[in-house]
Protein backbone atom coordinates (compact mmCIF):
# COMPACT_ATOMS: atom_id res chain seq x y z
CA UNK A 1 0.00 0.00 0.00
CA UNK A 2 2.74 2.47 0.46
CA UNK A 3 4.81 1.53 -2.64
CA UNK A 4 1.49 2.20 -4.19
CA UNK A 5 0.92 5.61 -2.50
CA UNK A 6 4.56 6.52 -3.17
CA UNK A 7 4.01 6.20 -6.92
CA UNK A 8 1.07 7.76 -7.31
CA UNK A 9 2.28 10.99 -5.26
CA UNK A 10 5.58 10.54 -8.04
CA UNK A 11 2.92 10.60 -10.56
CA UNK A 12 0.97 13.54 -9.32
CA UNK A 13 4.42 15.40 -8.79
CA UNK A 14 5.52 14.51 -12.66
CA UNK A 15 2.03 16.17 -13.71
CA UNK A 16 2.75 19.41 -12.12
CA UNK A 17 5.95 19.55 -13.08
CA UNK A 18 5.38 19.34 -16.51
CA UNK A 19 2.24 22.24 -15.92
CA UNK A 20 4.78 24.34 -14.40
CA UNK A 21 7.53 23.64 -17.43
CA UNK A 22 4.32 24.31 -20.04
CA UNK A 23 3.28 27.69 -18.02
CA UNK A 24 6.87 29.28 -18.01
CA UNK A 25 7.63 28.47 -21.86
CA UNK A 26 3.75 30.13 -22.50
CA UNK A 27 4.40 33.36 -20.10
CA UNK A 28 8.49 34.07 -18.71
CA UNK A 29 7.46 36.70 -16.00
CA UNK A 30 5.10 34.13 -14.33
CA UNK A 31 7.53 31.38 -14.86
CA UNK A 32 9.95 33.40 -12.27
CA UNK A 33 7.32 32.71 -9.85
CA UNK A 34 7.02 29.11 -10.73
CA UNK A 35 10.59 28.54 -10.70
CA UNK A 36 10.93 29.47 -7.01
CA UNK A 37 7.89 27.96 -5.72
CA UNK A 38 7.55 24.36 -7.83
CA UNK A 39 10.31 23.54 -9.96
CA UNK A 40 13.26 24.19 -7.49
CA UNK A 41 11.74 21.20 -5.02
CA UNK A 42 12.63 17.91 -5.65
CA UNK A 43 8.99 16.08 -4.70
CA UNK A 44 5.46 17.60 -3.69
CA UNK A 45 6.10 17.40 0.10
CA UNK A 46 8.49 20.14 -0.20
CA UNK A 47 7.11 21.90 -2.29
CA UNK A 48 3.76 21.75 -0.23
CA UNK A 49 5.48 22.67 3.09
CA UNK A 50 7.34 25.47 1.12
CA UNK A 51 3.78 26.74 -0.09
CA UNK A 52 2.31 26.62 3.54
CA UNK A 53 5.42 28.40 4.69
CA UNK A 54 4.77 31.34 2.56
CA UNK A 55 1.00 31.61 2.76
CA UNK A 56 1.39 31.29 6.92
CA UNK A 57 4.80 33.40 7.40
CA UNK A 58 4.23 37.03 7.62
CA UNK A 59 8.25 36.94 7.80
CA UNK A 60 11.45 34.98 6.90
CA UNK A 61 11.87 33.34 10.25
CA UNK A 62 7.63 32.25 10.44
CA UNK A 63 8.29 30.86 6.86
CA UNK A 64 11.19 29.20 7.74
CA UNK A 65 8.98 28.19 11.08
CA UNK A 66 5.62 26.73 9.48
CA UNK A 67 7.80 25.31 6.57
CA UNK A 68 9.68 23.30 9.24
CA UNK A 69 6.88 22.05 10.95
CA UNK A 70 5.22 20.83 7.76
CA UNK A 71 8.48 19.17 6.66
CA UNK A 72 8.39 16.93 10.23
CA UNK A 73 5.24 16.54 9.68
CA UNK A 74 5.53 14.88 6.24
CA UNK A 75 8.44 13.42 6.68
CA UNK A 76 7.01 11.43 10.29
CA UNK A 77 3.51 10.87 8.04
CA UNK A 78 4.06 10.36 4.79
CA UNK A 79 0.04 9.43 4.67
CA UNK A 80 -0.61 13.36 4.34
CA UNK A 81 0.99 13.70 1.22
CA UNK A 82 -0.74 11.05 -0.34
CA UNK A 83 -3.85 13.00 1.04
CA UNK A 84 -3.10 16.10 0.02
CA UNK A 85 -2.52 14.57 -3.62
CA UNK A 86 -6.26 13.00 -2.93
CA UNK A 87 -7.44 16.52 -2.01
CA UNK A 88 -6.06 18.02 -4.94
CA UNK A 89 -7.35 15.62 -7.74
CA UNK A 90 -10.78 16.12 -5.92
CA UNK A 91 -10.58 19.96 -6.73
CA UNK A 92 -10.05 18.82 -10.25
CA UNK A 93 -12.66 16.06 -10.33
CA UNK A 94 -15.64 18.47 -8.53
CA UNK A 95 -14.58 22.23 -9.83
CA UNK A 96 -15.77 21.97 -13.99
CA UNK A 97 -13.55 25.57 -14.12
CA UNK A 98 -10.59 23.41 -13.36
CA UNK A 99 -8.48 21.68 -16.01
CA UNK A 100 -5.07 21.41 -14.36
CA UNK A 101 -3.72 20.90 -10.41
CA UNK A 102 -0.99 23.45 -11.28
CA UNK A 103 -3.93 26.52 -10.50
CA UNK A 104 -5.29 24.95 -7.50
CA UNK A 105 -2.19 24.11 -5.80
CA UNK A 106 -1.21 27.85 -6.08
CA UNK A 107 -3.96 29.65 -6.04
CA UNK A 108 -6.70 28.12 -4.17
CA UNK A 109 -6.26 28.94 -0.18
CA UNK A 110 -9.13 26.41 0.23
CA UNK A 111 -6.44 23.69 -0.61
CA UNK A 112 -3.54 25.26 1.52
CA UNK A 113 -5.66 25.90 4.53
CA UNK A 114 -6.79 22.42 4.78
CA UNK A 115 -3.26 21.35 3.87
CA UNK A 116 -1.99 23.60 6.85
CA UNK A 117 -4.83 22.15 9.01
CA UNK A 118 -3.42 18.48 8.72
CA UNK A 119 -0.39 19.86 9.73
CA UNK A 120 -1.85 21.55 12.79
CA UNK A 121 -3.70 18.00 13.57
CA UNK A 122 -0.46 16.09 13.38
CA UNK A 123 1.00 18.86 15.93
CA UNK A 124 -2.50 18.57 18.27
CA UNK A 125 -1.97 14.56 18.07
CA UNK A 126 1.65 14.44 19.43
CA UNK A 127 0.76 16.75 22.05
CA UNK A 128 2.52 20.40 20.45
CA UNK A 129 -0.82 22.33 21.34
CA UNK A 130 0.26 25.79 21.22
CA UNK A 131 2.27 25.03 17.92
CA UNK A 132 -1.17 23.53 16.61
CA UNK A 133 -2.85 26.80 17.44
CA UNK A 134 -0.34 28.68 16.15
CA UNK A 135 -1.46 27.01 12.48
CA UNK A 136 -4.84 27.35 13.27
CA UNK A 137 -4.28 31.28 14.20
CA UNK A 138 -2.53 32.35 11.34
CA UNK A 139 -4.81 30.10 8.97
CA UNK A 140 -7.74 32.00 10.60
CA UNK A 141 -6.00 35.87 9.90
CA UNK A 142 -4.37 35.06 6.75
CA UNK A 143 -6.40 32.89 4.55
CA UNK A 144 -9.65 33.47 6.46
CA UNK A 145 -10.40 29.44 7.32
CA UNK A 146 -10.57 28.51 10.51
CA UNK A 147 -10.59 25.07 11.38
CA UNK A 148 -9.77 23.19 15.02
CA UNK A 149 -7.02 21.03 14.95
CA UNK A 150 -8.80 18.31 17.28
CA UNK A 151 -11.50 18.38 13.88
CA UNK A 152 -11.07 15.07 12.18
CA UNK A 153 -11.36 15.34 8.19
CA UNK A 154 -11.03 12.71 5.81
CA UNK A 155 -9.27 12.96 2.33
CA UNK A 156 -10.33 14.24 -1.18
CA UNK A 157 -11.76 16.89 0.47
CA UNK A 158 -12.42 20.11 -1.37
CA UNK A 159 -12.86 23.70 0.61
CA UNK A 160 -14.58 25.58 -2.20
CA UNK A 161 -13.71 29.40 -2.24
CA UNK A 162 -12.77 28.95 1.89
CA UNK A 163 -13.42 32.52 2.86
CA UNK A 164 -15.45 32.43 6.05
CA UNK A 165 -14.94 28.51 6.94
CA UNK A 166 -15.51 27.75 10.60
CA UNK A 167 -14.74 23.69 12.12
CA UNK A 168 -14.88 23.50 15.56
CA UNK A 169 -13.08 21.08 17.76
CA UNK A 170 -14.01 17.29 17.45
CA UNK A 171 -16.14 17.95 14.51
CA UNK A 172 -15.78 14.63 11.95
CA UNK A 173 -16.19 15.39 8.66
CA UNK A 174 -16.10 12.37 5.79
CA UNK A 175 -14.24 11.72 2.76
CA UNK A 176 -15.19 13.40 -0.79
CA UNK A 177 -17.32 16.39 0.93
CA UNK A 178 -17.07 19.62 -0.81
CA UNK A 179 -17.76 22.87 1.89
CA UNK A 180 -17.99 26.13 0.19
CA UNK A 181 -17.58 30.14 1.72
CA UNK A 182 -19.06 31.25 5.01
CA UNK A 183 -19.97 27.64 6.18
CA UNK A 184 -19.96 26.94 10.02
CA UNK A 185 -19.92 23.33 11.85
CA UNK A 186 -19.67 22.91 15.45
CA UNK A 187 -21.31 22.75 18.72
CA UNK A 188 -24.59 24.80 19.55
CA UNK A 189 -25.29 26.47 22.99
CA UNK A 190 -27.51 23.67 24.55
CA UNK A 191 -25.63 20.91 26.68
CA UNK A 192 -24.29 18.31 25.85
CA UNK A 193 -21.88 20.29 23.85
CA UNK A 194 -21.41 17.76 21.04
CA UNK A 195 -20.33 18.57 17.33
CA UNK A 196 -21.82 17.45 14.60
CA UNK A 197 -20.48 14.31 12.47
CA UNK A 198 -20.67 15.29 8.62
CA UNK A 199 -20.85 11.79 6.56
CA UNK A 200 -19.20 11.01 3.29
CA UNK A 201 -19.27 12.97 -0.55
CA UNK A 202 -21.76 15.23 1.28
CA UNK A 203 -21.85 18.89 -0.14
CA UNK A 204 -22.40 22.16 2.01
CA UNK A 205 -23.39 25.24 0.72
CA UNK A 206 -22.62 28.66 1.08
CA UNK A 207 -23.50 30.14 4.42
CA UNK A 208 -24.84 26.93 5.58
CA UNK A 209 -24.35 26.19 9.40
CA UNK A 210 -24.21 22.96 10.88
CA UNK A 211 -24.83 23.23 14.77
CA UNK A 212 -25.03 20.85 17.80
CA UNK A 213 -24.81 16.99 18.01
CA UNK A 214 -26.20 15.63 14.76
CA UNK A 215 -25.43 13.24 11.90
CA UNK A 216 -25.12 14.21 8.48
CA UNK A 217 -25.43 11.55 6.26
CA UNK A 218 -23.58 10.03 3.66
CA UNK A 219 -24.36 11.75 -0.09
CA UNK A 220 -26.22 14.41 1.41
CA UNK A 221 -26.50 17.94 0.56
CA UNK A 222 -27.08 21.24 2.52
CA UNK A 223 -28.43 23.85 0.63
CA UNK A 224 -27.00 27.61 0.60
CA UNK A 225 -27.40 29.70 4.17
CA UNK A 226 -29.38 26.57 5.27
CA UNK A 227 -29.14 26.12 9.51
CA UNK A 228 -29.23 22.31 10.50
CA UNK A 229 -29.91 21.43 14.18
CA UNK A 230 -31.19 17.97 13.39
CA UNK A 231 -30.03 14.80 11.54
CA UNK A 232 -30.00 14.59 8.02
CA UNK A 233 -30.36 11.51 6.50
CA UNK A 234 -28.32 9.75 4.00
CA UNK A 235 -28.92 10.87 0.46
CA UNK A 236 -31.45 13.67 1.51
CA UNK A 237 -31.72 17.30 1.18
CA UNK A 238 -31.85 20.24 3.62
CA UNK A 239 -32.80 23.16 2.96
CA UNK A 240 -33.84 26.68 5.08
CA UNK A 241 -33.98 27.58 8.35
CA UNK A 242 -34.62 26.13 10.31
CA UNK A 243 -33.77 22.99 7.85
CA UNK A 244 -36.51 20.89 6.07
CA UNK A 245 -35.82 17.80 4.19
CA UNK A 246 -36.33 16.88 0.28
CA UNK A 247 -35.51 14.69 -2.42
CA UNK A 248 -34.65 12.14 0.24
CA UNK A 249 -34.13 8.53 -1.08
CA UNK A 250 -37.07 7.30 1.17
CA UNK A 251 -39.26 8.73 3.71
CA UNK A 252 -37.55 10.62 6.05
CA UNK A 253 -38.34 9.82 9.62
CA UNK A 254 -40.93 11.05 11.62
CA UNK A 255 -39.78 14.01 13.74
Amino acid sequence: MMAAATSANDSLWQQIRGEAQRAMVADPVFGKSLADTVLVHDDFAAALADLIGRRLGGSAADRARFTAFALDAFSDSPDLIETAGRDLLAIAIHDPAIAELLPPLLHFKGYVALQAWRVSNWLWHRGHVDAALLFQNESSNLLQVSIHPAAGIGASVYLDHATGIVIGANVVIGEGTTILQNVSIGRSSELPARPPRIGSSVYIGAGAAILGDISIGDFAKVGAGTVVTSDVPAGCTAVGNPARLTNCPEPAPAA
